[in-house]
């Protein structure tokens, strides 16, 4: 199958859309509205568009300080396009943009039932003595 990545952001519609397709709107802890998820992807340091046919079928993203440190984020995959390798090559190509900036340091929080897949990308859980927080505002 053809597919077109590009680094550019989607459309509003495109990306509101695979949220909705992909499960990850329901997902999202707190009570956003599609334009913030928008903006919020429009304010990411690094992301990937994945289209099929002109629909977007994949995107992902990261958070920078475009130094040592990231966070990818909204990792997301149509479902009738799961399987075929498209978020191994979101992950591929955002690990690839931390590389080439000398960033050796990728955190991510995956979506329940998400882990097993980035373990095969060769994510390691943090250790038990130093677990990742968050504070719930």
């Amino acid at each position: 199958m053809n597919y077109f990545i590009t680094e550019e952001l989607p459309s509003f519609s495109q990306f509101a859309q695979l949220h909705e397709d992909s499960g990850l709107l329901k997902s999202k802890k707190g009570n956003y509205t599609r334009e913030q998820l928008y903006n919020a992807a429009n304010n990411s340091w690094y992301s990937i568009s994945i289209y099929h046919d002109q629909k977007l079928i994949a995107f992902g993203r990261m958070i920078s300080d475009g130094v040592y440190q990231s966070l990818i984020c909204d990792v997301m995959v149509h479902p009738d396009e799961q399987g075929n390798g498209l978020g191994k090559q979101i992950i591929e190509k955002l690990v690839s943009k931390c590389q080439q900036s000398g960033i050796q340091s990728i955190q991510l929080f995956s979506a329940k039932g998400k882990h097993p897949f980035y373990k095969k990308l060769g994510f390691v859980e943090r250790e038990q003595d130093a677990p990742g927080m968050s504070l719930p505002l």
